[in-house]
């Protein structure tokens, strides 16, 4: 018990939360965008691991870490205009899709990086963003070591949360999005043309999910290897659910998983082989699903998700 409480006293844990969130933050937010417009995009895990990978080669080869991360974004949101080319235009399957986009994004990603980077016994590395010190806070105690000394895409990804969650709830753009996704024949019955929302969200939301794999090699590690996004893209998408597609819950949600991933990682260390790694391997995802069950119940589902939208239809 002493060891539990130690883990959660300890600055270290919630400065790791903050860094295992970032990409499930980033990812969630792409994934929620394009659910609120009535599109469901799973291509996510497909698109963190290209982000990844063509962030990480834009820096091996010269450029600076933040055209690295819009390279990532612009990747993103290629991969997002194929599946709204896809789904939005021609009304095919969004499930089909987007499971073709991430075997496509994932198998592309490998291609490329086996064409154009050496094969070696070390990978080659490249260096990360390093953590910014914010003056006056990150001297606080245990608050300032927690909180104040992550790299910068963290606090950009935490902004963007409360940026999303105003546009889409305060601001007429977001009421168009959100009209896209619950009635799109109505929001065109007031001038707005929902195939045109849909597709902003798409490629908006695909180009946050290339940001949060880039991430992983930008900030998180220094390095690019094929299997790296380990099921964060999937991680995402439930995400959305548990926070019934409003951004300050993915917030939360993505916080909270974060919270169990590195709580389970230092109990591995206290126990140190007592009981098997697998055990705590599963922690963070079996607590996820108990979550998820609990609020998937009361989880209001945009009504036109996954419904193409035909002009003149009903």
């Amino acid at each position: 018990m002493n060891a539990v409480i130690d883990i959660f006293a300890s600055a270290g844990l919630w400065a790791a939360v903050l860094r295992i969130a970032t990409p499930l933050i980033l990812g969630t937010l792409g994934a929620l965008l394009c659910e609120r417009s009535g599109v469901l995009n799973l291509g996510i895990e497909g698109i963190m691991t290209f982000g990844a990978m063509i962030g990480w080669l834009a820096v091996y080869n010269g450029a600076d870490l933040w055209a690295g991360l819009l390279v990532a974004a612009l990747s993103g949101g290629v991969f997002g205009l194929l599946h709204a080319a896809l789904t939005v235009t021609l009304g095919l399957s969004q499930h089909v899709s987007g499971l073709g986009v991430t075997l496509f994004a994932s198998s592309f990603s490998y291609y490329v990086f086996r064409l154009l980077v050496p094969v070696a016994g070390t990978p080659p590395t490249i260096e990360p963003f390093q953590p910014i010190v914010v003056p006056a806070l990150s001297s606080l105690s245990f608050i300032g070591p927690a909180l104040f000394t992550q790299t910068p895409p963290t606090y950009v990804a935490i902004m963007l949360a409360l940026v999303l969650g105003y546009v889409l709830f305060r601001t007429p753009l977001g009421l168009a999005i959100r009209m896209a996704g619950e009635n799109p024949h109505a929001a065109e019955s007031q001038g707005i043309n929902p195939m045109m929302m849909r597709y902003g969200a798409v490629i908006v939301g695909s180009a946050l999910m290339g940001v949060a794999g880039a991430f992983l090699t930008l900030s998180a590690f220094n390095s690019f290897f094929p299997t790296m996004v380990q099921g964060r893209g999937w991680i995402c998408i439930a995400l959305v659910v548990f926070a019934s597609w409003r951004p300050g819950r993915a917030l939360i949600g993505a916080l909270l998983f974060a919270l169990f991933d590195g709580f389970q990682l230092r109990l591995q260390t206290v126990l140190n082989g007592v009981v098997p790694y697998q055990i705590f391997l599963m922690i963070p995802y079996l607590l996820s699903i108990a979550a998820l069950a609990l609020m998937a119940r009361r989880a209001r589902v945009p009504q036109a998700l996954m419904q193409p939208y035909r002009r003149g239809e009903r």
